[in-house]
């Protein structure tokens, strides 16, 4: 799924931060990373590309969709059934055990039918992210790292056309990162989607197709505009 963004402007009310892209092209199938300095807007674009943000102005279209012109209902709809995102902050749901968590995109839209075959991805998912032995157990008892492939397998279960991942090795060893960027380049190869993942990590970025520094963009602080 490719995405398209055109003289987008946004702001974050009083705080003073911009954000403006005057166009970016994602192109279907592509892998792009993003890099910069913390607080330069690598985070606000995923959720802008998510339709979490909305915004001021200018247009984001990711594939058939406009995504600016659609209510909060529908970018809600729109990215359980079309976008995986890895949040930085794992936004995993302490009640649920990880099976629980895994499977949260299809109980969160009935445009998702959970059966055999997605329970059975499930299960090949847990294996590679070694969580086998972990499906039952609670949130709480889980280590950071653990916390970040039980967000990651989340994201991919469903088989997004786009995946946005914020970060998504930062809190692994460099042998479960490895495994990790293999799993999401080759889910996002079986699937032909889209890959955009925000990091910090310039030994990475040999194996993407394109990398966006955000000193490029035009992110500032309005107190310097």
């Amino acid at each position: 799924m490719d995405a398209t963004l055109q003289a987008v402007e946004f702001g974050y009310g009083d705080a003073g931060f911009r954000l403006s892209i005057p166009e970016l092209t994602l192109a279907a199938g592509s892998r792009t990373a993003f890099v910069g300095p913390s607080g330069s807007g690598k985070t606000t674009l995923l959720r802008l590309l998510a339709g979490i943000a909305t915004p001021q102005s200018g247009t984001i279209q990711i594939g058939n969709h406009a995504l600016h012109t659609l209510s909060d209902t529908d970018r809600r709809a729109f990215r359980i059934q079309q976008i995986g995102f890895v949040f930085q902050d794992f936004r995993l749901i302490d009640y649920l055990d990880v099976r629980e968590n895994l499977r949260l995109p299809y109980r969160l839209n009935e445009a998702l039918t959970f059966g055999r075959d997605v329970d059975a991805r499930l299960e090949a998912l847990a294996e590679t992210l070694q969580l086998t032995d972990k499906l039952s157990a609670a949130i709480d008892t889980l280590s950071q790292g653990e916390r970040q492939r039980v967000a990651i397998g989340r994201a991919l279960l469903p088989r997004p056309g786009l995946i946005l991942a914020d970060e998504p090795t930062g809190n692994l060893d460099p042998a479960n990162k490895t495994r990790i960027l293999d799993l999401l380049f080759e889910q996002a190869e079986a699937s032909g989607a889209t890959l955009v993942m925000v990091t910090h990590d310039h030994a990475l970025l040999d194996r993407f197709e394109q990398v966006i520094d955000f000193e490029t963009f035009h992110a500032r602080e309005a107190a310097d505009a």
